[in-house]
This record gives structure tokens, sequence and C-alpha cells, in this order.
């Protein structure tokens, strides 16, 4: 652990002109004695690390020291790729080997690149859970993350419905969407996805799976969202659209169904109405999402949801009528 920690201090030396031992400790999660011990330790082995005192002081590599610890481990280029997400490196256990691998490319860079890194970082971030979510990490993610690096077998034990099922699996890799991590992985020969949340339990044994080289994880995912999507659409409900309405129907409801029922339904009529035929989720969620379009959306089917709009147009305008009194 500390000569871990050593390298990183001299990969952070070496990454900038001089650090302070505040800078220092909290880049490497210790106290700032800690980092004046491994000054010390540093200095007594060798490696020129020279301490500026003063208000303004701090800790710097004397004479343009470079040191070769800079050739990446497998499992550090590996984590690099996923630097831009850091939420989900912790959430794997991942952070400190990205950190690695981030300050040893630093390290290796040319003197007039080395605030590149920074430059990115400072205008480009991605913020991957959705807004008004808690961010919760699944308990078991990082032992899953883990067999899905080695390809690893595992035997989980899966919350399904109101029942528990156990279930063999090769792990083939992991999603964030929205917050909720989902992992993708093959199942009595068949690729399917299991929320992260729902295991309760996972065992990875020493044996490897052979990963098929045609699965292709983003393109499994794009499908299974799709069909997920899909799914969900169990209900279908008629309306009569203003140009407006149909203009902001996508931003409403599910983009595809919109675009396709729009594309289906031809031509506006002489009043340049649009009829379309839309499927929803359900007719409590159309109400809350066509409530939205007020005047530019009028249900005609099925009656049940015609009524409902009929009483909220109704009271609405017993609001705002001309007779009516201001609260």
């Amino acid at each position: 652990m500390r000569a871990a920690r050593l390298i990183r201090l001299v990969l952070l030396l070496q990454s900038r002109p001089s650090m302070t031992g505040a800078e220092l400790a909290r880049q490497l999660e210790v106290s700032e004695r800690t980092v004046a011990r491994d000054v010390l330790a540093l200095s007594e082995a060798g490696v020129p690390v020279y301490a500026d005192r003063g208000r303004s002081g701090g800790y710097r590599l004397v004479g343009g020291y470079r040191t070769r610890l800079t050739g990446l481990g497998r499992t550090e280029a590996e984590a690099l790729f996923l630097s831009g997400v850091p939420s989900a490196l912790r959430e794997m256990g991942l952070a400190d080997v990205a950190s690695a691998a981030r300050l040893k490319v630093a390290a290796a860079l040319r003197p007039e690149l080395s605030d590149a890194p920074a430059a990115a970082a400072q205008r480009f971030h991605l913020d991957a859970p959705g807004w008004w979510q808690p961010a919760e990490t699944p308990e078991l993610l990082p032992a899953i993350a883990d067999a899905v690096w080695d390809d690893r077998l595992l035997t989980a034990r899966y919350r399904r419905r109101d029942a528990e099922v156990e279930r063999q699996l090769e792990p083939y890799g992991l999603v964030l969407k929205a917050g909720v991590w989902y992992l993708a992985a093959r199942a009595d020969g068949d690729f399917r996805t299991y929320r992260v949340d729902r295991f309760t339990a996972v065992t990875a044994g020493e044996n490897r799976f052979p990963r098929s080289d045609a699965f292709d994880l983003p393109s499994f995912w794009e499908h299974q969202a799709e069909k997920f999507a899909r799914s969900l659409l169990r209900e279908r409900v008629r309306l009569r659209l203003t140009a407006e309405g149909v203009r902001r129907l996508p931003h409403i409801t599910d983009r595809t169904a919109a675009r396709e029922s729009v594309e289906a339904a031809g031509a506006p009529d002489a009043r340049g109405l649009l009829t379309v035929t839309l499927p929803v989720e359900s007719l409590d969620v159309a109400y809350e999402q066509l409530l939205t379009l007020g005047p530019e959306a009028e249900v005609l089917d099925p009656p049940p949801l015609r009524a409902r709009f009929a009483e909220a147009a109704a009271r609405g305008a017993k609001l705002y009528g001309t007779g009516g009194e201001a609260p």
C-alpha cells in the first residue's frame, strides 16, 4: 500500500512544477504529516525531492528528474478508458487504478502537453446518474465487475417479481443507464439483461468462460433498450393534433413511437389537424403526458381517457373562465 502511494507521489510531482503538502495530502488521501514522512523516505531512497520552505512553499523534483515508472498495467489501461465516468469507477472499485493510470499518462507527456489532462477535465464532464434520483451503489457491483473483467462464471441469486431464482451466468458486460446498473450475461445459451440491484448473492467460480467474439455490448444494449421500451407500450390512444401538438409530441412521450405514429397518419385534414394512433404505456401515463399538450391535442379514443380529459377541461374552464373568482 505504501509503495503504491510513494509511486503516486512521485508521479504527481513529475506532472507539475511543484505541489504543497496540503495538495499532495488531498490527492493521496492521507495527512500532511504522512506526506512529509513519505517525502523523507523518497529522499533517503535517492529520489531528488526538494522541499521549498515558507508560506508559498511546497515539494518539487530537482533537476528535471523523470521516473521510468510510466508503463501502464493491463487493468490500468482498461480503467483509463472509463475515466470519463468517475462515479462509475468508484462504484466498481476502480477509482485508484484509474487514478494511477492517469498519473502515468500525465508523467509520460512532453512538458508542453502537461496541462492537457487538466484542460480537458475542466471543459468536459459526464454525469451519468439521472436527475432527482438518489445515487445508490448496488452492494454486489464490485464483485460482479471483477467477474466481468476476468470472464469468470457467476453463480447468482436474482430477485424476480416475488421470488428468487438461481442462475449460472456468463457475465459479458455492465451498462450504466440513468444511474441504474445492468448486467448483460449469457444464461442457458441466451443473452439477457439483469438489473444489478436485484442480485441478492453472487459467487464467482474459478472457471472462465469462452467469450464470444461476435458479442458487441453497445449493439446488444441498443437492441435490448429498444425492445424494452417497446414492451412497455401496451395501450393505444387516438389523438387529433394541431401542428404545434405534432411538434411537441416527441418531447412528452416515446420519441420513436411518436415519430412512427405521425408518419403513419398521412396528411393533415382541411383544418390542418392530424389524427394519429399513439402507443402508450398505460392510460394513466398517457393522461399525465398528453395533459401537457393542453389545447394542442384532442383525445378521441378510448372513451374513458376522453372522459378524463373532458373533466379536466371543464375544471380548467371553471378556474379560468371569465365568470370565475380569483382565489
